[in-house]
Protein backbone atom coordinates (compact mmCIF):
# COMPACT_ATOMS: atom_id res chain seq x y z
CA UNK A 1 0.00 0.00 0.00
CA UNK A 2 1.10 3.49 -1.03
CA UNK A 3 2.58 4.91 2.60
CA UNK A 4 0.42 7.95 2.49
CA UNK A 5 -2.41 5.98 2.25
CA UNK A 6 -1.38 3.51 4.77
CA UNK A 7 -1.47 6.27 7.49
CA UNK A 8 -3.86 8.38 6.15
CA UNK A 9 -1.77 11.19 5.56
CA UNK A 10 -2.45 12.30 2.37
CA UNK A 11 -6.24 14.37 3.09
CA UNK A 12 -3.70 16.08 6.01
CA UNK A 13 -1.04 17.08 3.29
CA UNK A 14 -4.46 18.19 1.22
CA UNK A 15 -5.20 20.83 3.57
CA UNK A 16 -1.59 22.12 4.40
CA UNK A 17 1.92 22.31 3.14
CA UNK A 18 3.76 23.74 6.40
CA UNK A 19 4.48 27.37 7.25
CA UNK A 20 7.31 28.90 7.72
CA UNK A 21 7.71 29.62 11.62
CA UNK A 22 7.15 25.77 12.34
CA UNK A 23 10.88 24.87 11.97
CA UNK A 24 12.02 21.14 12.33
CA UNK A 25 15.66 20.63 13.36
CA UNK A 26 16.52 17.77 11.31
CA UNK A 27 20.38 16.69 12.93
CA UNK A 28 21.33 14.40 10.18
CA UNK A 29 23.86 14.72 7.61
CA UNK A 30 25.16 17.88 5.22
CA UNK A 31 22.58 18.17 2.09
CA UNK A 32 23.09 18.36 -2.04
CA UNK A 33 21.73 21.72 -1.93
CA UNK A 34 21.74 21.54 -5.82
CA UNK A 35 18.84 18.92 -6.02
CA UNK A 36 16.23 19.90 -8.00
CA UNK A 37 13.76 18.90 -5.23
CA UNK A 38 14.96 21.52 -2.92
CA UNK A 39 15.54 24.71 -4.50
CA UNK A 40 12.54 26.35 -3.12
CA UNK A 41 12.92 25.07 0.18
CA UNK A 42 13.73 26.84 3.54
CA UNK A 43 17.05 25.77 4.65
CA UNK A 44 19.62 27.26 7.24
CA UNK A 45 22.08 25.61 10.01
CA UNK A 46 22.80 26.89 13.31
CA UNK A 47 25.58 29.39 13.76
CA UNK A 48 27.75 27.27 15.42
CA UNK A 49 27.96 24.33 12.38
CA UNK A 50 28.15 27.07 9.68
CA UNK A 51 28.03 24.74 7.11
CA UNK A 52 25.02 22.61 6.20
CA UNK A 53 26.32 21.47 2.05
CA UNK A 54 27.51 18.56 0.98
CA UNK A 55 31.51 18.47 0.18
CA UNK A 56 31.01 14.83 -1.30
CA UNK A 57 27.37 13.68 -2.99
CA UNK A 58 28.41 10.34 -2.72
CA UNK A 59 28.96 9.85 1.10
CA UNK A 60 26.48 8.08 2.63
CA UNK A 61 26.19 10.74 5.16
CA UNK A 62 25.10 13.26 2.03
CA UNK A 63 22.76 10.96 0.77
CA UNK A 64 21.04 10.13 4.07
CA UNK A 65 20.92 13.92 4.78
CA UNK A 66 19.34 14.56 1.50
CA UNK A 67 17.12 11.78 1.56
CA UNK A 68 15.58 13.41 4.94
CA UNK A 69 14.88 16.43 4.24
CA UNK A 70 13.59 15.69 0.86
CA UNK A 71 11.02 13.27 2.82
CA UNK A 72 9.91 16.97 4.70
CA UNK A 73 10.69 19.86 2.57
CA UNK A 74 11.01 18.88 -1.11
CA UNK A 75 8.72 19.51 -3.72
CA UNK A 76 6.21 17.33 -3.46
CA UNK A 77 6.26 14.85 -6.90
CA UNK A 78 6.42 11.53 -8.30
CA UNK A 79 9.76 10.53 -6.05
CA UNK A 80 9.38 12.68 -3.53
CA UNK A 81 6.69 12.90 -0.66
CA UNK A 82 7.59 16.90 0.65
CA UNK A 83 5.35 16.35 3.77
CA UNK A 84 5.30 19.52 4.84
CA UNK A 85 7.46 21.72 2.04
CA UNK A 86 6.55 25.10 3.47
CA UNK A 87 8.02 24.44 6.48
CA UNK A 88 11.77 25.52 7.45
CA UNK A 89 14.44 23.32 8.31
CA UNK A 90 17.35 23.65 10.73
CA UNK A 91 20.42 21.50 9.03
CA UNK A 92 22.55 20.85 11.84
CA UNK A 93 24.85 18.01 10.02
CA UNK A 94 26.64 15.77 12.94
CA UNK A 95 27.28 12.21 10.86
CA UNK A 96 30.64 10.64 11.11
CA UNK A 97 31.06 6.99 8.91
CA UNK A 98 31.48 3.97 11.08
CA UNK A 99 31.80 0.58 9.91
CA UNK A 100 28.68 -1.61 11.31
CA UNK A 101 29.02 -5.23 11.45
CA UNK A 102 28.23 -6.31 7.98
CA UNK A 103 31.06 -4.19 6.75
CA UNK A 104 28.68 -1.50 5.58
CA UNK A 105 29.14 2.79 6.57
CA UNK A 106 25.82 4.08 8.33
CA UNK A 107 25.77 7.33 9.68
CA UNK A 108 25.98 7.71 13.57
CA UNK A 109 27.05 9.63 15.84
CA UNK A 110 28.30 10.25 19.56
CA UNK A 111 26.24 11.22 22.40
CA UNK A 112 28.08 14.13 22.93
CA UNK A 113 27.83 15.63 19.57
CA UNK A 114 23.99 14.62 19.51
CA UNK A 115 23.39 16.43 22.84
CA UNK A 116 25.64 19.51 21.55
CA UNK A 117 23.56 19.14 18.20
CA UNK A 118 20.44 19.05 19.97
CA UNK A 119 21.17 22.14 22.53
CA UNK A 120 22.12 23.94 19.07
CA UNK A 121 18.71 23.14 16.86
CA UNK A 122 16.73 24.17 19.94
CA UNK A 123 18.61 27.78 20.73
CA UNK A 124 18.24 28.26 16.72
CA UNK A 125 14.57 28.49 17.15
CA UNK A 126 13.35 24.69 16.08
CA UNK A 127 10.11 23.44 17.22
CA UNK A 128 10.84 20.13 16.18
CA UNK A 129 13.98 17.69 16.08
CA UNK A 130 14.04 14.88 13.40
CA UNK A 131 16.76 12.09 14.47
CA UNK A 132 16.93 9.69 11.89
CA UNK A 133 20.19 8.29 13.24
CA UNK A 134 22.23 5.74 15.56
CA UNK A 135 24.09 6.15 18.38
CA UNK A 136 28.33 5.01 17.82
CA UNK A 137 28.79 2.73 20.90
CA UNK A 138 26.61 1.16 23.11
CA UNK A 139 22.89 2.04 23.22
CA UNK A 140 22.12 0.75 26.36
CA UNK A 141 24.03 2.86 28.56
CA UNK A 142 22.18 6.37 29.57
CA UNK A 143 24.56 9.28 28.69
CA UNK A 144 23.78 12.31 30.93
CA UNK A 145 25.19 14.70 28.56
CA UNK A 146 22.03 13.35 26.46
CA UNK A 147 19.77 13.33 28.70
CA UNK A 148 20.32 16.70 29.83
CA UNK A 149 19.69 18.17 26.55
CA UNK A 150 16.65 16.20 26.25
CA UNK A 151 15.42 17.92 29.70
CA UNK A 152 16.53 21.26 27.99
CA UNK A 153 14.47 20.55 24.90
CA UNK A 154 11.63 19.73 27.19
CA UNK A 155 11.85 22.92 29.04
CA UNK A 156 11.96 24.40 26.34
CA UNK A 157 8.81 22.41 24.51
CA UNK A 158 10.77 21.28 21.47
CA UNK A 159 9.63 17.84 20.34
CA UNK A 160 11.65 15.34 19.77
CA UNK A 161 11.40 12.25 17.40
CA UNK A 162 13.86 9.49 17.00
CA UNK A 163 14.18 6.16 15.21
CA UNK A 164 14.00 3.23 17.22
CA UNK A 165 16.88 1.49 15.45
CA UNK A 166 17.27 -1.17 12.68
CA UNK A 167 19.14 -3.49 15.37
CA UNK A 168 15.88 -6.12 15.49
CA UNK A 169 15.86 -6.18 19.61
CA UNK A 170 14.08 -5.76 22.20
CA UNK A 171 14.88 -4.09 25.31
CA UNK A 172 15.53 -0.27 26.70
CA UNK A 173 17.97 2.03 23.90
CA UNK A 174 19.49 5.03 25.52
CA UNK A 175 18.66 7.30 22.21
CA UNK A 176 14.95 6.92 23.18
CA UNK A 177 14.32 5.90 26.63
CA UNK A 178 13.52 9.55 27.60
CA UNK A 179 10.09 10.47 28.30
CA UNK A 180 10.07 13.79 26.21
CA UNK A 181 10.89 11.82 22.81
CA UNK A 182 8.57 9.68 20.88
CA UNK A 183 9.86 6.80 19.28
CA UNK A 184 9.41 5.08 15.56
CA UNK A 185 9.41 1.52 15.19
CA UNK A 186 9.80 0.98 11.35
CA UNK A 187 6.66 -1.16 9.25
CA UNK A 188 6.08 -2.70 5.87
CA UNK A 189 3.20 -1.68 3.09
CA UNK A 190 1.07 -3.72 4.69
CA UNK A 191 1.31 -2.12 8.34
CA UNK A 192 3.42 -5.10 9.84
CA UNK A 193 6.15 -4.08 12.29
CA UNK A 194 9.55 -4.71 10.13
CA UNK A 195 11.76 -7.72 11.72
CA UNK A 196 14.90 -5.23 11.88
CA UNK A 197 13.31 -2.71 14.06
CA UNK A 198 13.70 -2.38 17.46
CA UNK A 199 10.79 -2.44 19.95
CA UNK A 200 10.95 -2.40 23.55
CA UNK A 201 8.64 -0.31 26.66
CA UNK A 202 9.87 2.70 25.39
CA UNK A 203 8.28 2.28 21.82
CA UNK A 204 5.37 0.12 23.36
CA UNK A 205 4.31 2.88 25.93
CA UNK A 206 5.35 6.52 23.97
CA UNK A 207 6.32 5.58 20.06
CA UNK A 208 4.17 4.63 17.16
CA UNK A 209 5.25 3.43 13.93
CA UNK A 210 5.60 4.11 10.38
CA UNK A 211 6.31 3.19 6.36
CA UNK A 212 10.10 2.44 6.68
CA UNK A 213 10.47 0.08 3.56
CA UNK A 214 11.28 1.07 0.41
CA UNK A 215 10.30 4.78 0.76
CA UNK A 216 11.62 6.76 -2.20
CA UNK A 217 13.23 10.32 -1.76
CA UNK A 218 15.87 12.54 -3.65
CA UNK A 219 19.58 11.04 -3.10
CA UNK A 220 22.32 13.40 -3.40
CA UNK A 221 23.10 14.01 -6.76
CA UNK A 222 20.13 14.98 -8.61
CA UNK A 223 18.27 11.79 -8.46
CA UNK A 224 16.32 9.50 -6.21
CA UNK A 225 16.92 6.03 -3.99
CA UNK A 226 14.97 4.06 -2.21
CA UNK A 227 15.74 3.26 1.67
CA UNK A 228 14.57 0.99 4.64
CA UNK A 229 14.53 1.86 8.40
CA UNK A 230 13.35 3.62 11.10
CA UNK A 231 15.42 6.58 10.01
CA UNK A 232 13.10 6.96 6.89
CA UNK A 233 9.93 5.69 9.24
CA UNK A 234 10.73 9.34 11.75
CA UNK A 235 10.00 12.01 9.33
CA UNK A 236 6.02 10.75 8.52
CA UNK A 237 5.64 11.22 12.55
CA UNK A 238 7.77 14.23 12.35
CA UNK A 239 6.28 16.09 9.05
CA UNK A 240 2.64 15.19 10.39
CA UNK A 241 3.56 16.89 13.89
CA UNK A 242 4.58 19.68 11.37
CA UNK A 243 1.76 19.72 9.68
CA UNK A 244 -0.48 20.01 12.91
CA UNK A 245 1.62 22.70 14.15
CA UNK A 246 1.34 24.81 11.22
CA UNK A 247 -2.56 24.26 10.96
CA UNK A 248 -3.20 25.15 14.65
CA UNK A 249 -0.21 27.31 14.82
CA UNK A 250 -1.77 30.51 17.12
CA UNK A 251 -3.53 28.62 19.34
CA UNK A 252 -1.55 24.71 19.59
CA UNK A 253 0.84 23.31 22.41
CA UNK A 254 3.38 20.89 22.52
CA UNK A 255 1.10 18.88 24.54
CA UNK A 256 -1.56 18.95 22.21
CA UNK A 257 0.45 17.52 19.69
CA UNK A 258 1.66 15.16 21.54
CA UNK A 259 -1.60 14.03 22.42
CA UNK A 260 -2.91 13.96 18.93
CA UNK A 261 -0.34 12.02 17.48
CA UNK A 262 -0.38 9.07 20.07
CA UNK A 263 -3.81 9.35 20.23
CA UNK A 264 -3.36 8.54 24.00
CA UNK A 265 -4.78 4.82 23.68
CA UNK A 266 -4.39 2.20 26.37
CA UNK A 267 -1.86 0.04 24.59
CA UNK A 268 -1.12 -3.72 26.15
CA UNK A 269 1.58 -4.89 23.91
CA UNK A 270 4.66 -3.91 22.62
CA UNK A 271 3.61 -3.11 19.60
CA UNK A 272 3.40 0.70 19.05
CA UNK A 273 0.18 2.08 16.84
CA UNK A 274 0.72 2.99 13.68
CA UNK A 275 0.13 6.89 12.31
CA UNK A 276 -2.70 7.84 11.31
CA UNK A 277 -2.91 11.31 10.60
CA UNK A 278 -6.59 11.89 9.37
CA UNK A 279 -7.63 10.68 13.42
CA UNK A 280 -4.65 13.10 14.85
CA UNK A 281 -6.12 16.21 12.56
CA UNK A 282 -10.03 14.83 14.45
CA UNK A 283 -8.36 15.08 17.81
CA UNK A 284 -6.88 18.21 17.19
CA UNK A 285 -10.08 19.48 15.85
CA UNK A 286 -12.42 18.25 18.80
CA UNK A 287 -10.06 19.54 21.42
CA UNK A 288 -10.23 22.94 20.13
CA UNK A 289 -13.82 22.70 19.94
CA UNK A 290 -14.21 21.72 23.55
CA UNK A 291 -12.04 24.59 24.34
CA UNK A 292 -14.34 26.85 22.56
CA UNK A 293 -17.32 25.74 23.64
CA UNK A 294 -15.68 25.99 27.28
CA UNK A 295 -15.01 29.65 26.86
CA UNK A 296 -18.35 30.39 25.31
CA UNK A 297 -19.97 28.78 28.66
CA UNK A 298 -18.17 30.50 31.14
CA UNK A 299 -18.50 34.17 29.70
Amino acid sequence: MDPLALTKLQGLMNLSRGIPEVSVGVIDGPLDLNHPTLHNSKIRTTKESGYFDCKKASSMSCMHGTFIAGMLVSERGPYTLGICPNCEIIIRPVFKEVLDGSNIYYPSVSTQDLARAIVEVVDSGAKIINLSLGLTGSSLIKFQELEEAYDYAFRKRVLVIAAAGNQGSIGHVSLIDHPWVIPVASCDANGNLDPTSNIGPSIAKRGLMAPGKDITSSQAGGTYMKLSGTSVAAPFITGTIALLYSIFYETTTPQDLVMAIRRDIRRRTLLPPLLNAERSIQVMEDLFSRRRDYVTTVT
